[in-house]
């Protein structure tokens, strides 16, 4: 945890070789960051104050250490009282929350860059219907307009499987609206599993005022919870896609039965 009240002064002097080397502008090089804005990050109680030598200030890693979750929290959304509160508070709180998000986060595709004409021959749309595909993929955000009649695909996967679908006589624009109905049930059933989660795993961890030995039990919680969400999505998915196509073929049978009398 850093103590705001000892930042905004220099520390005591530390011996030579201390590994506080950098002076305030090579730490500016190495961070990304301004040297106002790490002078203003000194004074607000965001960073630990320089070693000083000789009258000048010189920081190390764990400064730089500092600086780099600062951007990272900022880059997340948080402004800098918020950021102040989490590094002020149960030691390594901000840090663990970070690592969190990188251990849950999924590895994204490498996004593909397509023509309208390559997205039309793969699909089969006409020059009449592309426009109105076209809207409707970039509302979704199964495309990306990229200037120049280009689309960026973010998630490849997502649109063969579109292709899939359109190669078995379904149109692009119904695929897509399917689509859309999978992304809006999806957001209800994750939030139901993170709901959950806040309710009954973290709220009380947090209550108990975040005990240091209680993390690993709390990151194991974080990391199983997508694999056991989907696995459970999945299976009951199976099971209610199996009853559909079972309900439907009886139905077909019924019609064909009764067109026979």
């Amino acid at each position: 945890m850093i103590d705001s009240g000892t930042m905004s002064t220099a520390r005591q002097l530390e011996p030579a070789d201390s590994p506080n080397q950098l002076t305030i502008e090579q730490l500016a090089a190495q961070s990304g960051m301004s040297v106002r804005n790490i002078r203003a990050h000194q004074a607000r109680g965001l960073l630990e104050a320089p070693v000083v030598r000789l009258r000048i200030g010189y920081y190390g890693p764990q400064h730089l250490a500092q600086l780099r979750l600062i951007r990272e929290l900022q880059e997340q959304g948080f402004n800098l009282s918020g950021i102040k509160r989490l590094l002020q508070d149960t030691p390594g709180t901000a840090e663990r929350l970070i690592a969190f998000r990188h251990a849950i986060a999924i590895e994204s595709e490498a996004p593909q860059l397509l023509s309208a004409a390559e997205l039309g021959r793969r699909f089969r749309v006409s020059a009449e219907e592309a426009p109105a595909v076209l809207a409707q993929a970039v509302e979704l955000g199964v495309l990306v307009p990229a200037g120049r009649g280009r689309y960026q695909v973010p998630t490849p996967s997502l649109l063969a499987i579109a292709e899939e679908v359109t190669k078995r006589g379904v149109s692009l624009s119904s695929t897509l609206e399917v689509l859309r109905e999978i992304e809006r049930h999806s957001d209800s059933v994750s939030r139901s599993f993170v709901q959950v989660f806040l309710a009954e795993v973290w709220k009380p961890f947090a209550q108990a005022q975040m005990p240091p030995e209680r993390w690993p039990e709390i990151e194991q919680a974080v990391e199983r919870l997508r694999p056991i969400a989907s696995a459970a999505l999945m299976a009951i998915f199976q099971q209610r896609l199996a009853t559909q196509i079972d309900a439907a073929l009886l139905e077909i049978t019924r019609r064909l039965a009764d067109r026979t009398r």
